[in-house]
């Protein structure tokens, strides 16, 4: 049974199941912590969250990307991705609080490009540098 484990294939099941499990639920916390909801602006075509949460799925996805190649065991990428995300929603609520005279989440909600460009950029630039430090 532990050669079944060993697979590269399974390991890689394993790891992309848990990997889009964990995207969930982390952007249904960023749907909570947001005063819009996502996916009802997105299906109106509302550009400025769609280039916000892919901007998070982008961060989320690079903070596993650098989690799975530096640990072997899932469960530590996991607590990694974990403690990442954590630094990535951190830093959402950092760029609201630098930006007084914005309000972020209204702005996107409204469509502004500018700011969900912003935000996208920032959350993929975050995602650097909190991956760049996960060992």
């Amino acid at each position: 049974m532990n050669s079944f484990w060993e697979n590269v294939f399974v390991d890689t099941a394993a790891v992309y199941s848990v990997v889009i499990l964990c995207t969930f639920v982390f952007l249904a916390v960023f749907e909570l912590v947001t005063k819009y909801k996502n996916w009802e602006e997105i299906k109106k075509g509302n550009l400025a969250v769609a280039m916000a949460t892919g901007g998070k799925i982008f961060g989320i996805a690079n903070i596993f990307r650098f989690s799975i190649e530096h640990n072997d065991a899932l469960l530590t990428s996991i607590a990694w991705g974990t403690v990442g995300f954590i630094l990535l929603l951190l830093g959402y609520f950092i760029f609201e609080f630098l930006t007084p005279s914005i309000r972020v989440d209204e702005e996107i909600g409204k469509g502004n490009k500018a700011v969900g460009l912003i935000s996208m950029i920032i959350s993929i630039g975050l995602s650097f540098v909190i991956g760049a430090s996960i060992i």
